[in-house]
């Protein structure tokens, strides 16, 4: 990948826009990320600064790159939905470097089957767009709306991979994670 800055890349699903960060997003993300069931499984919850920050460098990472966490509209209603894309992890994992995939979804968007699909076209795009070989996720050990979405995509769980997330603390319940991968030749 060049060192220069990259258009962004932007897609659509059946139901779905993932594309580039806007002003009107920060409000609707805010939301998402203040309702604690919606962070259950996620460390701090943060303050609108923390927030907005957040999608701040989001934003800046998809401007420089040309992908990261996508912003994830909703087509009918032009809705913000929540995030979806891939990502460098900022946290020295054991299996780093890598690639990982995730998303988070405010609470009125579950259920509908909307974060497979808005992650199918994500990893579509690592894969065919990107070039990537290798795509992981990870979640903490009790988060089984997310694992179940992981298994949905194909990914397979690597066992010997469970770890200790260097970013949640020590004895902290979401500490342990699982790890779940998924290669280009896999799909």
């Amino acid at each position: 990948m060049a060192d220069s800055i990259q258009p962004p890349i932007e897609f659509e699903t059946p139901r779905l826009r993932l594309r580039q960060w806007q002003g009107s997003d920060l409000a609707p993300f805010a939301a998402l990320a203040a309702d604690p069931q919606v962070m259950e499984f996620l460390l701090p919850v943060p303050t609108r600064a923390d927030s907005d920050a957040l999608a701040a460098r989001i934003r800046a990472r998809i401007a420089e790159q040309g992908w990261g966490f996508w912003a994830v509209e909703h087509r009918e209603s032009g809705e913000f939905a929540g995030f979806t894309g891939l990502n460098v992890p900022l946290a020295a994992l054991p299996f780093s470097p890598c690639i990982e995939i995730g998303w988070r979804f405010a609470r009125k968007w579950w259920g509908q089957g909307l974060a497979s699909e808005a992650a199918r076209a994500a990893l579509q795009a690592g894969f065919e767009r990107l070039g990537f070989d290798e795509i992981v996720a990870f979640t903490a050990l009790g988060n089984l709306r997310s694992a179940a979405v992981m298994e949905r995509l194909g990914m397979r769980e690597d066992v010997d991979g469970a770890f200790d997330h260097p970013a949640v603390p020590e004895g902290h319940a979401l500490r342990r994670h699982r790890l779940f991968r998924i290669g280009r030749l896999q799909r």
